[in-house]
């Protein structure tokens, strides 16, 4: 029996062993958009088939996201509540003192994160604000914990700055496709964000970026976003998927809802494009029930965010996650410890439903 054009190329795909010399890095859109145009289980079974190659697909990665700076962003992107172009309800912050953000990565340890993501509303970091960062990064790291940050554009200096101090991650999202960039921002470009994972990239840092879905863009869009998330070269470690959040303020907050099972589908193309990349489920999530949750970790994602906030967003209490991960066998993977090389594993489930009604997690509003 004869393959049809989606079976050859989604076979080829399931079927090389995704080194980095065999993974394919010259998606076309039209290529992408056959993904997508799959029957639903046939889509969600060969995502699944790709997921098992590469990961134990009962395991997901915990991060804990932390503003450490807050509002009066002077950048103008249409989704974003920490614009200081919008009139929304987040208090501007300063910079947090680098001890108030150490104890929040003591408090996440122990609910169980092993990434510990800090981020703060920047266009660029400024010099002056430079030496505290790399503080952050240092004592994070001393923790034990994997440390991420997204900071803006970066410079070739600040990338190798951050680099020394022990930044494992850094994050830079495209957002949205090149041909819908510009309805969703104008103070920077494309080319912009791809200049700094480039910087990123060859400071030696592992590279985590994705982009935002359900901002009103059209399915040719979500396929060209990923395709050039998966055209880069290496393909991100890292890749947040985010559900818009829509913020009372911003441009956006009227948008039309993306469809679930077209958010579902992102999901699952994404994990069979980028085979050995963590796919994240990221922002959303608070809209999403535990039955769409689990579609996803079906269709491939394998990393969630611990915690109350994403920066200014809402996500799910951690105690949710808890019960959900029982609910589905979903253990969280494990890590070697930075300081004594034992290995550490997130499993806490016990010492997290200890703490489920403390206020740990730092609430960036």
């Amino acid at each position: 029996m004869a393959l049809s054009s989606s079976d050859t190329l989604t076979n080829s795909v399931i079927n090389n062993d995704s080194t980095e010399s065999e993974i394919k890095h010259d998606w076309t859109i039209e290529q992408v958009k056959t993904l997508f145009d799959l029957p639903f289980n046939d889509l969600m079974f060969k995502a699944q088939t790709v997921h098992r190659q590469h990961f134990n697909a009962n395991e997901v990665q915990v991060s804990t996201l932390l503003s450490i700076k807050t509002g009066a962003c002077p950048e103008d992107c249409k989704y974003c509540s920490q614009s200081a172009r919008y009139k929304t309800d987040i208090e501007k912050e300063r910079l947090m003192e680098v001890d108030k953000v150490l104890e929040a990565a003591k408090k996440a340890k122990d609910m169980g994160s092993t990434r510990f993501c800090m981020g703060a509303a920047w266009r660029n970091p400024k010099a002056r604000d430079m030496p505290y960062v790399l503080d952050m990064v240092k004592g994070v790291k001393e923790l034990g914990l994997e440390t991420c940050m997204t900071l803006g554009m970066l410079s070739e200096e600040q990338a190798q700055q951050l680099n020394a101090a022990g930044l494992d991650y850094y994050n830079h999202n495209l957002d949205t496709s090149p041909e819908n960039y510009n309805n969703i921002i104008t103070t920077r470009t494309f080319q912009d964000r791809l200049d700094t994972l480039d910087n990123v990239r060859t400071a030696g840092m592992k590279v985590c970026s994705g982009g935002i879905v359900g901002m009103g863009e059209g399915k040719s869009d979500r396929a060209s976003l990923l395709a050039q998330l998966a055209n880069l070269t290496p393909q991100p470690e890292s890749v947040p998927i985010n559900m818009l959040v829509k913020m009372e303020g911003t441009p956006l907050s009227e948008v039309d809802d993306l469809d679930s099972f077209d958010f579902v589908r992102c999901i699952a193309v994404a994990r069979i494009m980028m085979p050995k990349s963590h796919v994240r489920l990221s922002a959303g999530r608070s809209a999403m029930n535990e039955q769409m949750q689990a579609m996803c970790f079906l269709a491939g994602a394998n990393s969630i965010f611990y915690g109350c906030k994403l920066l200014t967003a809402e996500n799910p209490e951690t105690n949710q996650d808890i019960a959900l991960f029982e609910k589905l066998g979903i253990n969280t993977e494990t890590i070697i410890d930075n300081n004594d090389e034992q290995q550490v594993t997130k499993q806490l489930y016990t010492a997290a439903v200890d703490q489920q009604h403390q206020d740990i997690f730092y609430n960036a509003q």
